[in-house]
């Protein structure tokens, strides 16, 4: 079972041993009184067949099913908020506008370029075609590379990895054409081609590139209409969830075109940066923004879930489907359900070193006794989960405190025709009063329950 300093634990646990060891000590005096004496150091007990259900505790988190903090895309000001906090908004849903010149001038030079390169048609850049071939890659160049840049402040891999590849696809579409220009020019120069079929080459190159940037530059100023990127609660600023950013994503998601496939929006969140205490809002209408900065999160708290920090001692013991109960610091007296929906492969190694493995699990609704439900948890609140790992429904069992390590195994004193003898013992289920006990002893036998360090074998005992 697993041994842990909160007190939480320390605080649920302690009724259910006190009632067990009761239990022990009143059986200790009417098992061993038979014995005579006033106070007899041995106790027994018979094994039986009953049910035996093994629970492990772990202390846990309540988590929200996803959080998605939006920031601002672009430098400026927030032009415009459309929500309050701990409105619901659904997806989609416009929050806040930021205005922002210096991206609406990128657009307008964009803009103004790909008309250019439109019209141009076989201009080319007149007689200098290898210098106008490339004046297209700096320009080309420098789009992608800015577009790489923003991809890779993305902190979800998957997402990252789906976005970058975008930029990829966009510059290997760049580079045939710019090759397919540059074979034309130099052809051209050795006299084998004429010249206007170098000019049109070039110009291809050239509205792929004007195009590519004006997309990219569009793609920013849409994405300063900030939308909720799942449906959830508002709230100021951003929140600390291991994401990504979602309004840092806007420009480049657009332009990439629908959510690839597994990707939850979920994962898209910000680096800690709510408002200090005693603000409403993280950034006020009218104040200045940069590329980044958080401006509100949506939390989405249509289903609950559960963050358990299991032991390794314990964890290979769990398996997806298990089902407990969970109690909160919060709501006192409630009892929560709960079930596993996942087991961590790596580990998290705690500040003073123990070693522990994250289970995620589905929070139920909560009850108080058998008929009051509880009131609906928030994310963050402290709990402590109760597993229910193995059960067996008939089993032959002993008291947990008839067990003893002798030899590297486990073994229990048994007591036939009156005198005390070692069994090795194979243990299965165990509870927290009662033990399986698989091979080793049958139903009906008497063990030591109490006073084993006091017995010799063969001892005559009563």
């Amino acid at each position: 079972m697993r041994r842990t300093d909160s007190p939480r634990l320390l605080a649920v646990t302690r009724p259910r041993l006190f009632t067990a060891l009761l239990a022990v000590i009143v059986l200790t005096f009417t098992t061993a009184a038979s014995c005579g004496g006033d106070a007899p150091p041995i106790a027994f007990a018979s094994a039986v067949r009953a049910p035996v259900t093994e629970e492990i505790d772990a202390p846990a988190t309540v988590v929200a099913r996803a959080a998605a903090t939006i920031t601002a895309p672009a430098d400026g000001t927030l032009r415009s908020l459309r929500v309050e906090p701990g409105q619901r908004v659904k997806r989609g849903q416009v929050l806040a506008v930021v205005d922002s010149p210096s991206a609406r001038e990128r657009l307008r030079q964009a803009r103004a370029a790909l008309d250019a390169a439109k019209r141009a048609g076989g201009g080319g850049g007149g007689g200098n075609l290898t210098g106008s071939l490339r004046g297209t890659d700096r320009a080309a160049a420098q789009a992608h590379d800015a577009a790489r840049a923003a991809a890779a402040k993305i902190s979800d891999p998957e997402l990252r990895k789906a976005l970058l590849a975008q930029v990829e696809s966009a510059q290997r579409q760049y580079d045939a054409a710019a090759r397919a220009a540059d074979r034309a020019v130099r052809e051209v120069q050795r006299g084998v081609r004429n010249l206007n079929s170098a000019v049109g080459a070039l110009a291809t190159a050239q509205r792929i590139q004007a195009q590519q940037a004006y997309d990219l530059a569009k793609a920013t100023v849409d994405a300063l209409t900030l939308r909720a990127p799942i449906a959830g609660v508002v709230q100021p600023g951003g929140v600390s969830t291991g994401g990504g950013s979602a309004g840092a994503l806007a420009g480049l998601l657009d332009a990439a075109g629908p959510m690839p496939a597994g990707i939850d929006p979920g994962a898209l969140a910000a680096p800690p940066a709510g408002p200090p205490p005693g603000v409403d809002t993280a950034v006020p209408v009218g104040g200045r923004v940069t590329a980044g900065t958080p401006v509100l999160t949506v939390v989405d708290t249509g289903a609950l879930g559960l963050l358990a920090e299991v032991d390794e001692t314990d964890v290979l013991l769990v398996r997806v489907g298990l089902t407990g109960t969970v109690e909160l610091d919060a709501v006192t007296g409630a009892s929560y359900e709960a079930t596993v929906r996942s087991i961590d492969v790596l580990p998290s190694t705690s500040a003073r070193g123990g070693v522990s493995y994250r289970v995620r699990l589905s929070l139920g609704a909560g009850r108080f006794g058998e008929a009051e439900p509880a009131p609906t948890p928030r994310p963050g609140m402290n709990a402590v989960l109760r597993l229910r790992v193995r059960e067996a429904a008939d089993a032959v069992t002993v008291p947990a405190s008839a067990i003893f390590s002798a030899d590297g195994r486990d073994t229990v004193w048994v007591v036939r025709d009156g005198r005390a003898g070692r069994a090795a013992v194979t243990v299965g289920v165990q509870g927290q009063d009662l033990v399986q006990i698989v091979d080793g002893v049958q139903p009906g036998d008497r063990v030591v329950i109490r006073g084993a360090d006091q017995v010799r074998d063969g001892q005559e005992v009563g």
